[in-house]
Formats: structure tokens, sequence, C-alpha cells
């Protein structure tokens, strides 16, 4: 029997806080932003969201997103991953998804030009 192997995340919550840009050692800049999602039916005396961070490369996708503000309904899709980076004491890593698409969802009553950023 083969596996067929799959990293496929869509997200839906509120935007928490201004996304952030920033040029790693390579060269390349990484966007940061952190999503608020409800949990579909919350433990008793357990969280009812996560705070997830969400980051991209892509410099298109980074243009949108940096005018996504906090409180914004959003809807990104990307795959889960793991980065790992060198420190003073050793390795740290992080689990984060990294965005290959993202949009903002509508509002009712919200004018349609403004549902492409």
């Amino acid at each position: 029997v083969a596996v067929i192997d799959r990293n496929d995340v869509v997200l839906q919550g509120r935007v928490s806080a201004p996304a952030e840009i920033r040029t790693l050692p390579s060269g390349d800049p990484l966007l940061t932003f952190r999503l608020v999602v409800r949990r579909p039916q919350p433990r008793a005396r357990g969280q009812s969201v996560d705070v997830l961070t969400c980051i991209t490369y892509d410099r298109a996708l980074q243009r949108r997103i940096a005018l996504w503000q906090p409180g914004d309904v959003v809807e990104v899709e990307g795959a889960l991953q793991r980065r790992f980076w060198r420190t003073g004491t050793g390795t740290a890593s992080v689990c984060e998804v990294n965005c290959r698409r993202g949009r903002k969802v509508p509002r009712a009553g919200t004018d349609p030009a403004e549902r492409t950023a």
C-alpha cells in the first residue's frame, strides 16, 4: 500500500496584530503574523482559541498581508513547517504555517472592492 504524505492547512480567524517583516541572514524577507482561531468545541476549563504564527516568503502575498489590520477576518492556506536556526546556546525551532495563499473574508454589508486584499 502506497503512503501518500499530505501537509495542507486551511485556517480562518482574526488577525491579532499588524504583520511584521524582517530580513533573514540569508537575505530573504520573511513576513510573520498571528492568527487567532476559535476552537470548534472548547474543552471545559480549556482554551477556546489558538493563536497561530503564520509566515510567508512570497513577496506578492507579503504585500497583500501587510495591508491587513488587527481584527480583520482572513483565510489562509499553506503547510505546517518547523523552522530551525542557531542561537548562542544551541539550536532553536518553531512550528509555523507557511502560507501560500491568503485573503480577507468579506463581512456582510462590505463593499465588494474591499474583498480583494
